[in-house]
């Protein structure tokens, strides 16, 4: 993933079900780099890019309907930060081998807001995944954000 602006975020995924995370070990982010699985996995990034995660899609658990990819500030780097300074940002998909396959734009950040959903893959009946923009922001940070997914941050 890739945006302007030098605002630091952490990009974390969700592998879900509906709404709701399968647990809280498929919340996948710093401090939980990969699903109980392995099927997502935070991973260094390379130039251009600013975040990096290789999903694969056909080891995620059967009754995972969703990926949700998240943006949020990082409040150890600028507790201040808010996310009017993340534009221009869309996620590199690239294959296994690291040839880019496509592109997909994201929601611009707002300011006020410190966490934003990126976009979501979603499973179709057919077993394919499409993505779906998100764009909805959380003035109350990650904490906010993942709570409406079931995760509950100590």
């Amino acid at each position: 993933m890739s945006w302007s602006g030098s605002v630091a975020l952490d990009v974390c995924a969700l592998v879900c079900e509906g709404g709701r995370v399968l647990s809280e070990d498929h919340f996948v982010f710093y401090n939980n780099p990969r699903s109980p699985d392995g099927s997502v996995r935070a991973r260094a990034h390379a130039r251009p890019d600013k975040a990096a995660l290789e999903v694969s899609f056909d080891a995620l658990p059967e009754r995972a309907d969703r990926l949700v990819l998240v943006a949020a500030i990082d409040p150890e780097v600028d507790p201040r930060a808010d996310l009017a300074g993340f534009t221009d940002a869309h996620i590199r998909l690239l294959s296994a081998g690291g040839e880019e396959l496509g592109r997909l734009e994201v929601s611009d950040g707002r300011a006020g807001e410190t966490a934003l959903v990126l976009g979501s893959f979603r499973r179709r009946v057919n077993g394919d995944w499409d993505f779906v923009i998100g764009g909805k922001g959380y003035r109350g940070g990650l904490e906010d954000l993942l709570g409406e997914y079931g995760v509950e941050v100590a």
